[in-house]
């Protein structure tokens, strides 16, 4: 038997050989030399890594690190990268722990690399150095001393097992794993560095749903149980902190398994309590789902209309009836979703999360405000305006900027608007869609897309075939308008505030701006098509309210 055969068994382990016989194998060196010295203790050990069978993928970065920083200095590539690199994907986002002065290497890579070096932590030693390729790609490089005394106490002092990996950084291919990472990742367990990892950063709740949900990982019992115990410290931390794992649960292609997930371990009454208030709270036809269902099943039809409409999502791949006609309808628009989803409102997060809580909070009003006709009718009468404040004040708490506030209002606000368009026997008329978009802007995109999810989520397997169809084509022709069309939605006004109080010898004040509103309308309908219409339009207006 070759050697390279007789050695598979260990592929990404530590062993000790003796006289060329394997006597003891270990996740670091130094389990493997300490058991061989058990069953050996007068002899003397050979200590190397067996290869996995396939080989660890990385940034080409890394290299470009290695050339800075020289292997005496003692730098591991520990965590996420690590964990990705197994799963033969190369993440943008690299943590290094040293024995010492991390900031003094961290400061150095960003001068050597031209990035941007930022100071996370001086007490604790933690900087950041920020990489911006050519090709528009980021790249984050946290450096940090060691939690403890050594590698080893560091890498216990992490929150999963799948986490607490490392690699030297000038030998990448050496796993360094003393808890048996690799192996739960192969197993797709999902298990707590120690009984305390949860209860000293509840934050680390969030990321667990978040790495069973990207990573198909099976939570054991014994961490399910340690996250429910330590849920209820999410109040107390960190708003910023729930706010960035949140998201990123949020960015993930299985938001609905999360909330559920996130439901079950008993935490989302600590990060998202409004959501919790929809169970049970029961809707009339066409409803068939409580407002909590109905909620879970709007976001799992958003992610799977987005993925629908995504670039790589081939037409002959429309698997079902319905993602068919949204294929059908809206598969020209593809590039501009995509653009759409891609404009983030602030530099530090994604699009696309924010549309997801959106959808989360669409209906949150309803518990406030159900009622019951005589008729046995149940009415949500102004839930769109409470789940605007429930959603502005959740808002606010996670410090969301003023942007994406303000997005997340004139959505929630206006998600019955394509509902109520698309209802009409015939297509929205000009002045209908030129409404629609005064109100909400680029927003108006997201309506459209969650009125479809809408749809879906409302009538269930119940939705008429051809009912949906006829929603399809309204939900076309806006967004026709919007991106073909934009004379007919924000078209550029012919006069401007001076020209009228020239013209009409009009005093500065609101009236001016409603004035102008008025003429953009005519513009968008057709009405105005030159300055002297628009004058023609105004003397009229102001002869009949003289």
């Amino acid at each position: 038997m070759k050697e390279t055969e007789a050695l598979s068994a260990y592929r990404g382990r530590w062993i000790a050989q003796i006289r060329g016989q394997v006597v003891a194998h270990g996740g670091t060196p130094e389990q493997a030399r300490a058991a061989a010295l058990e069953n050996r203790p007068k002899e003397r050990p050979e200590v190397t890594f067996v290869a996995t069978q396939h080989p660890l993928v990385f940034t080409p970065i890394l290299e470009r690190v290695q050339s800075v920083i020289p292997e005496s200095a003692g730098v591991y590539l520990v965590g996420g990268a690590v964990r990705d690199a197994l799963l033969q994907s190369a993440s943008k986002d690299l943590d290094f722990a040293v024995p010492k002065g991390a900031l003094k290497l961290a400061r150095k890579v960003a001068d050597k690399l031209n990035g941007a070096f930022y100071k996370l932590d001086e007490e604790h030693e933690t900087g950041r150095v920020v990489l911006m390729e050519p090709d528009g790609s980021r790249y984050e490089l946290d450096f940090a001393v060691f939690r403890g005394d050594s590698l080893d106490a560091d890498l216990n002092g992490r929150d999963f097992t799948v986490n607490a990996l490392a690699v030297p950084l000038h030998h990448p291919q050496e796993i360094h794993d003393p808890l048996g990472g690799m192996n739960d990742l192969i197993h797709k367990r999902l298990k707590a560095c120690s009984p305390d990892s949860l209860q000293d950063d509840p934050v680390r709740c969030l990321r667990a749903v978040r790495l069973a949900t990207a990573f198909g990982l099976q939570i054991e019992a014994a961490t399910r149980g340690m996250m429910k115990k330590a849920a209820p410290g999410l109040q107390e931390t960190s708003a910023e902190r729930v706010r960035d794992e949140l998201f990123k649960i949020l960015s993930l292609h299985k938001v609905a398994a999360s909330i559920r997930a996130l439901d079950l371990l008993g935490i989302l009454p600590e990060v998202l309590p409004e959501l919790s208030d929809l169970k049970g709270v029961t809707q009339s036809s066409p409803h068939i789902y409580d407002a909590w269902e109905h909620t879970l099943k709007v976001v799992q039809a958003l992610e799977d209309t987005l993925s629908n409409l995504d670039l790589d999502y081939p037409d002959e791949g429309a698997g079902n009836l319905l993602a068919g006609l949204i294929v059908l309808h809206l598969g020209r628009y593809r590039q501009h979703i995509t653009d759409h989803l891609n404009t983030p409102l602030t530099t530090d997060r994604p699009y696309r999360p924010l549309l997801m809580l959106a959808a989360l909070f669409h209906d949150t009003g309803k518990p406030h405000t159900r009622s019951v006709e005589e008729d046995g009718r149940i009415r949500f009468l102004g839930h769109e305006q409470v789940s605007v404040e429930l959603a502005e004040g959740r808002g606010i708490l996670l410090h969301l900027s003023n942007h994406e506030i303000d997005r997340l209002k004139v959505v929630i606000a206006n998600h019955m608007r394509p509902n109520q368009l698309g209802r009409e026997a015939t297509s929205p008329s000009r002045r209908a869609v030129y409404r629609f978009f005064r109100d909400t802007g680029p927003a108006g995109v997201d309506n459209v897309l969650l009125s479809i999810a809408d749809q879906i989520g409302m009538h269930g397997p119940t939705l008429d075939q051809e009912a949906f169809a006829h929603h399809l084509e309204t939900m076309r022709a806006l967004l026709e308008a919007w991106w073909e069309r934009p004379e007919e939605v924000r078209p550029p006004l012919l006069v401007d505030g001076n020209d009228l109080m020239r013209e009409f010898k009009l005093q500065p004040g609101p009236h001016i701006g409603e004035l102008l509103d008025v003429i953009r309308e005519a513009q968008a309908v057709g009405e105005v098509k030159t300055k002297g219409d628009a004058y023609k339009l105004i003397e009229d207006l102001l002869t009949k309210s003289d």
